[in-house]
């Protein structure tokens, strides 16, 4: 089956350019290697971020995205820290 296609969003955009650059080719591979070929990896959120999953880049740091079934887009929205530094 295709993979998914990736967008970011501005907030994503702007989180990706202060990661190092390991972190960024980090990023780059999870996204082609897991989250494109099957979204629901991730860990489904509940909540007020109820319809948005999770998955660890490193051990602070999340992908924060969400699946748009019909466009078979995976639109990430954050991809920094959840713990608020």
């Amino acid at each position: 089956m295709k993979p998914y296609g990736i967008r970011l969003t501005r907030e994503a955009v702007k989180d990706f350019d202060k990661l190092t650059p390991k972190l960024q080719r980090k990023l780059a591979e999870i996204l082609t290697r897991s989250i494109s070929p099957d979204p629901w990896c991730g860990k489904r959120l509940v909540g007020d971020l109820t319809g948005f999953y999770s998955f660890h880049l490193t051990y602070k740091d999340r992908i924060g995205y969400s699946v748009n079934e019909p466009s078979r887009t995976v639109f990430v929205h954050r991809v920094r820290t959840h713990y608020g530094d």
